[in-house]
């Protein structure tokens, strides 16, 4: 019996032995195909910013740009005629001097203050206004009776 201990012992030494060398020949594969070169790990960058594996042209002809024909700024608004909204009354109280507009060409509604109507105008009135940002939005101004 004792014999047959020994010959367990045995071949698990081997199992365990047979395991260790196989996980160090797997830790040499390993490290074999991960060495790269320095080449490899180079990254560059083309004129777009975009990154690349791929050196840059040398012999690239450069387009010279002429600083004086740069502009910062935005461009004039030139041949734009201003566009009149034409609107329907649809509340207006007289009292605290308040309203809303209703546009034809849209189902937007727009708030209006007494201050900013030029002629006198009712509730159903057809009007021409402009629009101005306010603090909840836009709002109707330069209000006139269309005639």
């Amino acid at each position: 019996m004792a014999k047959s201990m020994t010959v367990g012992k045995r071949e698990n030494e081997k199992k365990r032995l047979a395991k260790r060398e196989e996980k160090q020949k797997k830790k040499d594969s390993k490290k074999l195909s991960s060495k790269s070169s320095f080449d490899d790990m180079i990254a560059y960058v083309d004129e777009y910013g975009m990154i690349t594996s791929t050196p840059p042209e040398e012999n690239i002809k450069k387009q010279e740009i002429n600083v004086e024909e740069i502009m910062i700024s935005t461009p004039r608004k030139e041949d734009e005629e201003p566009v009149i909204l034409r609107g329907r009354i649809e509340f207006f109280n007289e009292a605290r001097g308040f309203g809303f507009i209703k546009d034809l060409a849209g189902i937007e509604k727009y708030f209006f203050h007494v201050n900013n109507v030029v002629t006198d105008v009712r509730e159903g009135n057809i009007v021409t206004f402009d629009l101005e940002r306010g603090a909840k939005g836009m709002n109707a101004v330069n209000i006139c009776l269309e005639r």
